[in-house]
């Protein structure tokens, strides 16, 4: 699986352990899109970033870390056709996959601890979206999207 992962100053550390839980897989490829040791960037424009990767279909999902995990998501979900969700729980990690289908994992290093965010992670890792009775939802969320997103 393609993933694009990226931080904040206020995540930098979150996110190495993030990478580095993640390069033990050999099913894992990873890009970081940033911010690097000791550097200051806004956060939107790494959520812009992964988010735009994302929806261009060169990685399959993506995860963002700030200090809450809100910020990332607030901007991730303005790029078309992306569904990025704030998980700092087992549940909300697990339903954010199989029932609305986020394809970008946000997450707060000031909020979660290190291991916690690991595990989320790989919770929100093997879920695969459900179908059923959420797919008209998130069908709908497309439709959505879609109205405020026309090309002009």
């Amino acid at each position: 699986m393609k993933i694009a992962i990226g931080c904040d100053e206020a995540a930098y550390q979150l996110k190495v352990a993030l990478i580095e839980h993640l390069s033990q897989r050999d099913d894992i490829e990873l890009k970081d899109f940033g911010a690097n040791a000791g550097e200051v960037i806004l956060y939107p424009d790494v959520a812009k970033a992964v988010a735009e990767a994302v929806a261009a279909g060169e990685f399959e999902r993506g995860i963002l870390v700030c200090g809450t995990g809100i910020g990332m998501a607030i901007t991730a979900n303005k790029v078309p056709g992306i569904r990025a969700a704030v998980c700092h729980d087992p549940f909300s990690a697990e339903r954010s996959r199989k029932s609305n289908n986020a394809q970008i994992m946000c997450m707060g290093e000031r909020v979660i601890g290190v291991e916690l965010a690991k595990y989320l992670l790989d919770v929100w890792l093997k879920c695969d979206f459900s179908g059923g009775g959420s797919t008209s939802k998130v069908n709908r969320i497309d439709e959505i999207d879609a109205m405020y997103h026309k090309s002009c």
